[in-house]
């Protein structure tokens, strides 16, 4: 495991001036223009027509081509290519209505606040647990907030291995929310988990604030704390960095992980 003490590099790039949702129903529309074109090309040279499978993977790959020029995350490159073939399979397989239902009430869900936060759904793993717990004081009663809490993993190993911690999660997607809740009661945890934006949550009420957001989230995420949060509290980032403000230590357990960022007010 690797400490480093700051400065560190400010993250590039500004934010996007349409939400990712939106941008990627753009950028699909895009490509069905451009997929349209390719068809005139092709039907005014009299190449003869393409399968119905070439074109829904073309239709991806433009897209998925166009959000990487434009500078989306991986996934959402993933996600554009994998859409159309989606939409092809479905068709294919003649999927039930009800199904369509089913799943889009489960994605709402389990990503309902994505659209407005830009925070995905992705839950942080033990080894990420065992390094926050190392930076919680044990030698006095403290106050530890998870914001974007998921599935309250990291919450309730901090409950178990910090007895004088209070520990809490707070978390905008319901059913995530609602599981963490009910994994804490057959665990018989003393966590506790909030169900509501963390912008409503007087921050100067927790010694140490963990959050593993998205690099859209974290120029807010400062402003609150830097007005909220008390002399001698932590802020801890998993992954993302504030642009333009260096941690006070940076921990990277490889050299090929994703570091811990650690500012102290």
């Amino acid at each position: 495991m690797q400490f480093k003490q700051g400065p560190t590099p400010e993250l590039s790039g500004a934010r996007r001036r349409f939400p990712p949702a939106i941008l990627a129903f753009f950028i699909q529309v895009a490509a069905l223009v451009l997929l349209w074109c390719m068809g005139q090309v092709v039907s005014w040279l009299e190449w003869g027509s393409l399968p119905g499978w070439a074109l829904f993977l073309a239709q991806g790959a433009f897209a998925s081509l166009l959000s990487m020029l434009l500078g989306m995350a991986v996934w959402w490159r993933l996600i554009h290519l994998l859409f159309p073939l989606a939409i092809l399979f479905m068709l294919q397989w003649q999927v039930p209505a009800w199904a369509y239902l089913l799943a889009f009430c489960f994605t709402l869900a389990l990503f309902w606040s994505t659209y407005r936060t830009q925070v995905p759904f992705y839950p942080s793993l033990p080894a990420t647990w065992r390094q926050v717990k190392d930076l919680i004081p044990v030698d006095k009663p403290v106050s530890v907030l998870d914001i974007g809490s998921g599935l309250g993993g990291l919450v309730m190993y901090l409950a178990r291995e910090r007895p004088n911690a209070t520990c809490a999660g707070i978390e905008l997607a319901p059913l995530p929310w609602l599981l963490s809740v009910l994994l804490a009661v057959l665990k018989k945890s003393p966590a506790i988990f909030k169900y509501g934006d963390y912008q409503a949550v007087n921050l100067s009420r927790y010694d140490v604030v963990f959050a593993y957001l998205s690099p859209a989230a974290m120029p807010d995420l400062w402003r609150k704390a830097e007005k909220e949060m008390q002399a001698g509290s932590l802020l801890i980032s998993y992954e993302f960095e504030i642009p333009g403000v260096a941690p006070k230590l940076q921990i990277q357990e490889r050299p090929d992980a994703p570091s811990i960022f650690v500012w102290e007010f």
